[in-house]
């Protein structure tokens, strides 16, 4: 018997991807790759027996037009088996409508499901000085999104650190090291249903987190 008829089909595959597109708050901003929840989601995926290989596609600055036009050749590229869509935040700094967000979101969810991955869509608030109703509507669209798209939720990403200024940079806008454990623990309910080799990718049948 040859070396290679040794192993199981499923130990000489590659192993699926699972991709991240995010902004600052996933790109580590001002605490390294290492020190970031991704990196750690990576660790915490090999620890517990997932062969996922994390690809962090996430940039400092971006917004979900620009992980939308970014994303076309993520998927081209990596073939991810899970995608973790972060995105928003840095639209509603910049006060763009919630709508646009909106078309942005599921735009990006068809593509990675017609690609046959499984999407996680991460929400986002917005600090209270951009007022009540800005904000509602905004925190909204996830919700919204979710729903219509039948994809993985988790309602507010920075749950647990954005109240608590001890775990946030000195810009109060960024997570420190500290706080990337617990934005992986806000991330991992909503994500380990979507690894199982049998999870569906198509719309209407993931999970959700609420």
């Amino acid at each position: 018997m040859g070396l290679l008829a040794a192993f199981p089909p499923w130990a000489l595959a590659a192993p699926p991807v699972l991709l991240v597109l995010g902004d600052s708050l996933s790109a580590a901003y001002g605490i390294g790759q290492d020190r970031g929840w991704v990196a750690l989601m990576q660790q915490r995926l090999a620890e517990r027996g997932h062969p996922h290989r994390v690809v962090n596609a996430s940039v400092s600055g971006e917004t979900s037009a620009g992980g939308l036009a970014r994303l076309p050749q993520l998927l081209g590229q990596h073939r991810p088996a899970v995608v973790v869509i972060e995105l928003g935040a840095n639209d509603g700094l910049r006060a763009i409508p919630a709508k646009v967000l909106g078309e942005n979101l599921r735009a990006m969810i068809d593509l990675a499901q017609a690609g046959g991955a499984r999407v996680l869509l991460l929400g986002i608030r917005l600090p209270p000085n951009y007022g009540a109703v800005f904000n509602t509507r905004f925190e909204k669209v996830y919700a919204e999104v979710a729903a219509e798209k039948g994809v993985a939720l988790e309602p507010f990403f920075l749950r647990g650190v954005a109240e608590q200024r001890a775990l946030m940079q000195p810009d109060g806008l960024h997570p420190g090291a500290e706080a990337q454990p617990v934005l992986l623990d806000n991330v991992w309910p909503a994500l380990v249903p979507l690894l199982e080799p049998g999870a569906a990718a198509l719309s209407g049948s993931a999970p959700t987190s609420g």
